[in-house]
């Protein structure tokens, strides 16, 4: 029975602490300036309407980003500049549905063993049971080809 009170004593509590929270923030939103006032009556031939006044400063220009920069922001999602675990670990998941065979979720050794045999076989061109360094580079993964780019 006490504890079935604690949970309603609490609950009550959150209840009125977000009530007061929610009551700050509308507050807050009463404090802010009012909007700028609408903008005198144009003039009724727009030939002679003046063209709009830019305001503030210029936008940024862009740069060329490094490919180590290109790479980070594969990882960064949301552009805070830090990469969380979860950042990290969403870009690899397409990876490892390749690899559970089974889609369990679950990667066994099996599974894992099977698929790296098979890697193994497709790089080992003689059928010799190792591979040379020529076979082992046809191992790396594939990169995408880099766009061209133009010097005109």
């Amino acid at each position: 029975m006490g504890r079935y009170l604690a949970g309603v004593a609490s609950s009550l509590l959150l209840v009125a602490a977000g009530f007061f929270l929610w009551q700050g923030l509308a507050q807050d939103e009463d404090r802010l300036p009012p909007p700028p006032a609408p903008p005198d009556a144009s003039p009724s031939d727009p030939a002679e309407a003046a063209p709009p006044a830019t305001s503030g400063p210029p936008p940024p220009e862009a740069t060329e980003l490094t490919r180590e920069q290109r790479r980070f922001f594969r990882y960064d999602r949301n552009r805070d500049q830090i990469i969380t675990r979860t950042e990290m670990m969403s870009s690899r998941t397409n990876a490892f549905r390749n690899l559970d065979t089974n889609g369990d979720n679950y990667l066994t050794f099996e599974e894992w063993a099977v698929r790296t045999s098979e890697r193994f076989e497709g790089a080992d061109a003689d059928g010799s049971g190792t591979l040379t360094p020529a076979e082992f580079a046809t191992t790396r993964p594939r990169r995408s080809p880099s766009r061209t780019r133009c010097n005109c």
